[in-house]
C-alpha cells in the first residue's frame, strides 16, 4: 500500500466513527499498528488498524476494562476468560442489587418503630453478602484434629449460601444470622456453644464421617416417605418443622436404618457399645450440645438454603428427636 492510500488520526477516527483523541489513546498504547509514517513523521494507518480499532471498540462497548482489552488483542484465547471472568463480575453486582432492593421494600415496608433496628442489622452486611463470619463460626466449633475434607464437608452442609433472589424475610433472616455468629461473647466459656461431645473423649473423624452418612440417609427417608420437612420452609427446635401439612414432633417415625447410623456415629466416636443405657446417655449429650445459639442459628438459617435441599439441623433435629421418643417409650 502506497503512502497515498494510508490514512492520518484523523482519517482513521472519520472512518471508524471514533475521536482523534479517542484513536490517539489506543495508538500511544501500541493497541493500533502503524503502517508507515509521513515525510513530516505523523503517524500513518492502513486497513488493519481500522479493523483493530472497530474491534477495540466492540470490546469496551461491553464495558471491558482496557488492560483485558489488551489481553484479548495479545492472545485470541483469553476472549473467553475475559468474558467469563465479567460475566461473573455482572452476576456479582446483580446479587447486590437484587439484595439492595429486598433491602429497601424491608425497610419500607417495616413499621416505622422497627426502623432503626433493621437498618442497624443490614449496615452490618456487605452487599451481596458474603459468608465468612458463619464459617468462621462453624470452624471455632469444630474439632481441631479434624480432617480438611471433613471440615469441608460440614461447612458445605451447615453454612446456607445467600440466595441470588432473596425475599425481604430472607435478607432480614441473614442479617440477623450474621449478627448472631459475629457476637463477640461467643469466645467466652459461658456463651460458647457446646460441642458434640465432651473435648478430648471421642474420635472427631469417626463421629463426623459417621453423621455425615446418617444424615444422608435420613435426608432420603423424608424424601422418599415425605415424613419431614428438611428445607427452607421449615423452621426447626420446638417450633414444629412444618412442610406442607407434616410437622416434626416425636410422633413421626424415622427410618430405623438413618437413626441407628445417627446412634452409631456417637457410640464408635465414644468406643462405647450402642446399648440402651448408651442410648439414655445420648439423649443428655444431645441436649447439651443443642443449647439456644444453635438453636437459633437453625431458626434463622433454615429459611435460607434452596427449597429442596437438605437442612443438616433440621434432619439432626428430627433424628434427635426420634432418639427420644424411642429412650422414653422403652422407659414406659
Amino acid at each position: 500500500m502506497s503512502s497515498d492510500e494510508l490514512w492520518s488520526i484523523g482519517e482513521l477516527a472519520e472512518r471508524a466513527g471514533a475521536t482523534v483523541k479517542t484513536v490517539r489513546f489506543y495508538s500511544d498504547r501500541g493497541l493500533l499498528p502503524e503502517a508507515g509514517r509521513s515525510s513530516g513523521g505523523h503517524r500513518r494507518y492502513g486497513p488493519e488498524a481500522l479493523d483493530r480499532l472497530r474491534l477495540i471498540r466492540s470490546l469496551r462497548a461491553l464495558d471491558l476494562p482496557v488492560p483485558e482489552v489488551e489481553r484479548v488483542l495479545d492472545r485470541d484465547e483469553a476472549l473467553e476468560e475475559v468474558v467469563s471472568g465479567q460475566l461473573r463480575e455482572v452476576n456479582s453486582q446483580l446479587a447486590a442489587l437484587r439484595w439492595r432492593e429486598a433491602s429497601l421494600l424491608l425497610i419500607r415496608d417495616c413499621a416505622p418503630g422497627e426502623r432503626a433496628d433493621r437498618l442497624r442489622l443490614l449496615g452490618a452486611v456487605a452487599l451481596p453478602p458474603d459468608t465468612a463470619a458463619l464459617a468462621r463460626f462453624w470452624r471455632r466449633m469444630l474439632p481441631v484434629r479434624l480432617p480438611a475434607r471433613l471440615v469441608t464437608t460440614v461447612l458445605d452442609s451447615v453454612v446456607p449460601r445467600p440466595p441470588e433472589e432473596p425475599s425481604p424475610a430472607q435478607v432480614l433472616a441473614f442479617a440477623r444470622l450474621h449478627e448472631l455468629v459475629s457476637d463477640p461473647r461467643l469466645g467466652s466459656p459461658e456463651f460458647r456453644p457446646a460441642p458434640p461431645l465432651p473435648a478430648g473423649e471421642y474420635r472427631p473423624t469417626v463421629l463426623y464421617e459417621g453423621l455425615a452418612e446418617a444424615y444422608d440417609l435420613a435426608a432420603s427417608s423424608t424424601a422418599v416417605h415425605g415424613e419431614a420437612a428438611v428445607h427452607g420452609e421449615a423452621t426447626v427446635h420446638g417450633e414444629a418443622a412444618v412442610h406442607g401439612e407434616t410437622a416434626v414432633h416425636g410422633e413421626t417415625a424415622v427410618h430405623g436404618e438413618a437413626l441407628d447410623c445417627f446412634i452409631a456415629a456417637y457410640a464408635q466416636a465414644l468406643g462405647s457399645p450402642d446399648t440402651p443405657a448408651f442410648r439414655r446417655r445420648l439423649v443428655g449429650l444431645l441436649a447439651r450440645h443443642d443449647g439456644p445459639v444453635i438453636h437459633r442459628y437453625w431458626k434463622l438459617a433454615t429459611g435460607l438454603f434452596a427449597p429442596g435441599e437438605p437442612v443438616l439441623g433440621a434432619l439432626h433435629h428430627h433424628l434427635s428427636v426420634a432418639l427420644h421418643t424411642q429412650v422414653e417409650a422403652r422407659a414406659v
